[in-house]
């Protein structure tokens, strides 16, 4: 990192609220320039955004396409997440590997025990290929109410019984691990999401907040190794409760996350990579509004 990152990372002990409002209120075109020499430098990980315009979950997709939006996101990352191993997703951790990146791999799991089984058989076949550094057995499925708690946890033991070396854990908000002690000890470790706008948050106090979140799946965790495994910011769209989207608190949110991240070596895949037009169905207009680069490949915040 170069001195202008430098003299604002510190984001330690009690003076994080200062350090926040310092850097909140610096020129926009000084906070412009401090984003790209964070993104530039590289941060942990994204979450990958698979789907271009006109397509949603469900649709096939090609190798190639995942090749043009793994090229740009590759000379800024160590890591990617994907979501599913069906339907195109498979070549997400096969692409991050020929550019040297790490992968969080997660199968989908819903009510759908069909598609489970696809799910899981592709996860344990992946990591036997060697694809797959870290297994995450379910996204929110808990938050969803797909499934219940016991038939999570018979899909958990059997990706840890298949993949003895590989760490296996559960991707779900950090409450679920708080709530569900029985689930923060079946993870090797815990994948939480933390997310101050879905939690109607005003974006002054969304960085504390956040930090918060985190702590509880630390605490959770009982020592075990913690990701967040989502959290982010949207550029766009309709608020909830006190927590508005736009460009500059995206930027700003994004900044502050990493020089945290960081500062103490917490394990972030930011939430997300790309726009996704799809996700208006399921979250309103902000849903499509969520990545650093925009939908047709374009970097939002230059």
């Amino acid at each position: 990192m170069s001195f202008r990152s430098e003299k604002f990372l510190g984001f330690k002990g009690t003076n994080i609220p200062e350090q926040i409002n310092q850097l909140n209120n610096l020129p926009e075109e000084e906070l412009k320039s401090l984003f790209l020499e964070i993104l530039n430098n590289g941060v942990h990980g994204f979450c990958f955004s698979l789907y271009e315009e006109g397509q949603q979950p469900g649709d096939i997709i090609s190798e190639a396409q995942i090749r043009r939006r793994m090229e740009i996101l590759a000379p800024h990352t160590k890591w990617i997440r994907s979501f599913s191993c069906i339907e195109g997703n498979e070549w997400i951790p096969k692409v991050a590997k020929d550019y040297g990146l790490k992968t969080l791999v997660g199968a989908w799991l819903s009510d759908d025990q069909e598609k489970n089984r696809e799910e899981i058989d592709a996860l344990i076949e992946l990591a036997d290929q060697g694809y797959v550094d870290i297994a995450a057995v379910g996204n929110e499925v808990l938050y969803r109410n797909d499934l219940e708690e016991n038939e999570l946890l018979s899909y958990m033991h059997e990706v840890k019984t298949q993949l003895a070396d590989i760490p296996v854990g559960y991707v779900d908000a950090y409450y679920e691990f708080v709530q569900r002690p029985q689930l923060a000890d079946a993870c090797d470790l815990i994948l939480c999401n933390c997310y101050p706008y879905w939690e109607g948050t005003p974006f002054k106090y969304s960085f504390d907040h956040m930090r918060h979140m985190y702590q509880l799946g630390i605490d959770a965790g009982k020592g075990k190794r913690v990701l967040i495994t989502e959290t982010g910011w949207p550029s766009k769209g309709e608020g909830l409760g006190g927590a508005n989207p736009s460009q500059i608190n995206a930027m700003k949110y994004f900044i502050n996350t990493h020089l945290w991240a960081i500062e103490n070596n917490i394990e972030t895949f930011y939430f997300s990579s790309f726009d996704e037009a799809w996700k208006v169905g399921a979250e309103g207009e902000v849903g499509a509004y969520w990545g650093i680069w925009d939908s047709k490949n374009k970097l939002k915040f230059e």
